[in-house]
């Protein structure tokens, strides 16, 4: 009588497909991984912006006009707004209110390539019939990867 071997073990080719496609799973999967992980260490900053951003309009709002700070301590005793640790860090180049509004942070650091060295601006734009206030995010880090780490409007 014919006995049926049982098969053990899996064959070349089907250990080939399945290296093929974990390889094709990594190729997407890595560099999507790094891309959210720019992001995530780039919110510091933009958040800490954001809150600023805020604290202007409050200033604004009670005095009529933005006030100009040269320097985040600046920033924190005019506006009453705390910029966190990792925020002043991230932003290695310092972050400055101008006169006009915009806020500006110079060369991005600790976040990673391409993002470090970078600037980013936050930019207050009045509308002159109701008074209210558009902020635009631009900057330097507006050309990387066509604005690709930019804050979502």
């Amino acid at each position: 009588m014919l006995r049926k071997r049982g098969q053990k073990g899996f064959t070349l080719i089907e250990l080939l497909i399945v290296i093929a496609i974990i390889g094709i799973l990594a190729a997407i999967a890595i560099p999507m991984y790094q891309a959210q992980t720019l992001k995530a260490r780039l919110s510091e900053v933009t958040n800490a912006m954001s809150n600023v951003s805020s604290g202007l309009m409050a200033f604004r709002a009670e005095q009529g006009y933005f006030p100009a700070c040269p320097d985040i301590q600046a920033i924190n005793t005019s506006l009453n707004v705390g910029v966190s640790e990792a925020a002043t860090s991230r932003a290695g180049g310092g972050m400055t209110v101008a006169a006009d509004g915009t806020i500006t942070v110079t060369a991005i650091r600790g976040v990673g390539s391409p993002v470090d060295t970078e600037s980013l601006t936050l930019v207050p734009t009045t509308d002159t019939n109701t008074g209210g206030v558009t902020w635009t995010w631009g900057g330097t880090l507006a050309a990387v990867a066509n604005g690709a780490y930019l804050p979502r409007k």
